[in-house]
């Protein structure tokens, strides 16, 4: 976008500042749900965020399987922020794993890539079933990422929501202090830019949601031959709420992905 202000476009917590309160509210709902709904941990690799919480239905057998990522811009958070998300889809019977990872600077974004991909052979080796693959903001790159470069017997369907898929809009901002991209790294590791899988994709953004996040979304899921779903009056941070509810219409249309990527069938 010529003239665009990078900037403003993508650092969402200085274009949202209630995000500390909506940050907050999340910590809390996503530990009372942890604390109704025990998860099981299930490690993908040695290290001590290289583990994700599994909740799984209740009398549901081979269940239907969401992979979710949290976001945080690759260099925050980890799953126990967004336990929460994992409610709506729980209660309709799809098992839901929330997937921590190592942190830019800390490590390179594409390490991140590498433990998403471990992250989802490990749930697969576990539940053997073809999952759906999702998540919010970084953790949305990382969904496409994986419809990309996975197998359709373990990633069969994507449902990022608020993504990222074209990285290099990201090098003139803060952002990137942290990430240490360049315009080679920042292309090698755009979903966007990687071979449409055509499988099942679904990118749902928040109408409130900055331009250029918008237009990512609009654009990703028009190439990858998908559809984009905007959440009307939902910004960067509220666009996860309607996940934690069973009857939402984004967790419905998750639901039906997984119950799709799980039997083969297309989604409804």
């Amino acid at each position: 976008m010529i003239g665009m202000d990078a900037e403003a476009e993508y650092n969402n917590r200085a274009r949202v500042p209630e995000h500390p309160a909506i940050l907050a509210r999340w910590m809390r709902a996503a530990e009372m749900f942890r604390a109704a709904v025990p998860p099981e941990t299930l490690a993908y690799g040695p290290g001590p965020r290289e583990a994700m919480d599994l909740f799984l239905p209740r009398g549901v057998e081979r269940p239907p399987v969401a992979l979710f990522f949290h976001g945080g811009y690759w260099q925050a958070l980890d799953r126990r922020a967004v336990s929460h998300v994992a409610a709506g889809l729980l209660a309709l019977g799809v098992a839901v794993a929330l997937p921590s990872y190592d942190l830019c600077p800390e490590v390179p974004l594409a390490r991140i890539c590498e433990q998403a991909e471990a992250a989802a052979r490990a749930l697969h080796a576990r539940m053997g079933v073809p999952m759906l693959v999702a998540g919010h903001s970084a953790g949305g790159h990382l969904a496409a990422w994986l419809l990309a470069r996975l197998p359709e017997e373990v990633a069969a369907a994507a449902l990022p929501v608020s993504g990222l898929f074209w990285l290099e809009p990201l090098l003139p901002t803060s952002i990137n202090a942290a990430l240490g991209l360049d315009a080679e790294t920042a292309r090698a590791l755009s979903p966007a830019l990687l071979p449409a899988p055509g499988r099942p994709l679904v990118a749902a953004v928040g109408g409130e949601e900055s331009a250029e996040f918008l237009r990512q979304s609009r654009e990703f899921a028009a190439l990858w031959g998908g559809r984009c779903e905007v959440l009307e009056g939902l910004n960067h941070f509220t666009v996860l709420g309607p996940l934690s509810e069973p009857r939402h219409p984004l967790t419905l249309r998750a639901a039906a992905l997984a119950r799709a990527a799980r039997g083969g069938l297309s989604p409804v």
